[in-house]
């Protein structure tokens, strides 16, 4: 539903209740990180008249992932999950729309033909956000390594390769060590190096443009032979990494291979929904998404890897179509830090030892380039109400926003891991519903909720939230 109430300007016009925040909206805030969480939180800040110290350690001092000094690099994948409204990624983002997110506008501009996936151009995608934050008026820059957290009020979004200092300061804060898990970046290919003879485009099930992926089809005994290969291959394995533990949702395609002989079938190969012009029917597929406008490059979909670069080279590389690849880069390791937040974390990301900073993005342990940027937003808006002298009401756990913050505040912490946005975090629907309604369901009353809670905390929302049926109602001639 479209969102209530005639709300003019960010905060509304009405008298704020009287609270112990004094405003001071004249003095910075240091955002400390200027990936997906911190580019969004820093421009959100800005835009709303807050001042705003972004700080960004490269090119003065790299990591293991990334290769540019550019803001919101994206170093894993190139795709910020489904664009489905019905799915609760695609709720999220169109939450984050509501308030004018920097990321996902971006990723709408910069975006590739993915199916029903939002991915992107990632040089475009990276420009576009570090042009907007370095041209704004109210963000200063200053491109150094932190090694002591700001004095002040701070929002720590260094993601899940923050600095050892940084790190070191967090573990004296927190008192207790950082948990932790690994994660993996897929190879991508030069599209001028397949042989696209043997290869064939299309999304599966049709969705999107049709053309949108590249599919190597194999058959049982190149399947088999491929995941012979994988399961043999030797992988990264220096002594950092020992005891590894992987997030669930980014598994090396070698470690779901070890799995069973056909987990990938059901995984990142399953050919259902996909048809070669001949009409026969694969025994397993190999995707690769688009990875920039030209289409001059593809990455491998679910291929992330930790297998030593020469065997990435030669298992990949006798994949139906890749004889020849050239690999642009090459699948790789690395260790993603997050606190137990459920122990350290208030529903407004304050960190419950010192209030005066927040935590955003990955380091919390929300998982995705999405639910990263989705937190620095969230911040945002509660820092802009509290300078403003509002106390605000944390976002229901009925709305995607709500729902992260949900596992991370009230989350069992003895077992507390990384997540992604699902409907499994959101507060139940409380009522039987049939299962082919339950996205609408859980659509409907986010849309609902969020309205309310904007109109009641005093906050615009630039971009009305409507229903998936009434967009489709809408687009009805």
């Amino acid at each position: 539903m479209p969102c209530p109430g005639k709300l003019k300007g960010e905060i509304a016009d009405s008298p704020p209740p009287k609270s112990p925040i004094i405003p001071l909206m004249n003095k910075p805030v240091h955002v400390v990180g200027a990936g997906l969480a911190g580019s969004e939180c820093a421009y959100q800040l800005a835009r709303r008249g807050i001042p705003v110290v972004l700080y960004e350690m490269r090119p003065v001092k790299s990591t293991p992932a990334h290769s540019s000094a550019k803001f919101a690099e994206l170093v894993c994948s190139n795709s910020l999950r489904s664009d489905d409204p019905f799915h609760a990624a695609g709720l999220l983002k169109r939450e984050m729309e509501a308030f004018g997110s920097l990321i996902i506008g971006a990723a709408r501009r910069a975006a590739v033909p993915a199916g029903s996936a939002l991915a992107v151009d990632r040089e475009l995608f990276a420009d576009e956000i570090t042009e907007t934050l370095r041209r704004h008026p109210d963000i200063e820059i200053r491109q150094e390594e932190v090694t002591e957290i700001p004095q002040g009020e701070t929002v720590l979004a260094t993601g899940p390769l923050t600095s050892e200092a940084l790190s070191q300061q967090l573990l004296e804060l927190l008192g207790s060590d950082h948990l932790y898990f690994f994660d993996a970046i897929a190879p991508i290919v030069e599209a001028e190096s397949l042989d696209l003879t043997r290869i064939f485009a299309g999304s599966r099930y049709g969705k999107g443009e049709g053309d949108d992926y590249l599919n190597i089809p194999l058959d049982r005994d190149q399947y088999l032979a491929f995941h012979e290969a994988l399961v043999n291959a030797e992988v990264v394995q220096p002594k950092e990494f020992e005891d590894v533990k992987f997030f669930e949702g980014c598994l090396p395609v070698e470690e779901i291979a070890r799995r069973g002989v056909d987990t990938l079938r059901f995984g990142p190969m399953k050919p259902v929904g996909l048809t070669p012009p001949d009409g026969s029917r694969p025994y397993a597929v190999a995707q690769l998404r688009q990875e920039d406008l030209a289409r001059s490059h593809y990455n491998f979909v679910g291929f992330q890897s930790r297998l030593k670069w020469g065997e990435q080279k030669r298992i990949f590389g006798a994949l139906p179509g890749l004889e020849n690849a050239r690999f642009v880069r090459l699948g790789q390791i690395h260790r993603n830090t997050f606190i137990n937040a459920p122990i350290h974390l208030d529903a407004f990301y304050r960190v419950k030892e010192k209030p005066s900073l927040r935590l955003a993005g990955q380091i919390t342990g929300v998982e995705g380039y999405l639910e990263s940027a989705a937190t620095g937003l969230a911040i945002a808006l509660y820092a802009t109400l509290e300078r403003g002298g509002r106390p605000p009401a944390a976002m229901p756990a009925t709305t995607a926003f709500g729902a992260m913050t949900r596992h991370l505040v009230e989350s069992n912490p003895k077992r507390f891991q990384p997540a992604n946005i699902n409907y499994g975090l959101f507060e139940p629907l409380g009522r039987r519903i049939k299962k082919r309604e339950r996205r609408a369901a859980y659509v409907e009353r986010a849309h609902e909720a969020l309205c309310l809670w904007a109109a009641d905390q005093g906050l615009k929302t630039e971009k009305p939230l409507k229903t998936p049926t009434e967009t489709a109602a809408a687009a009805q001639p």
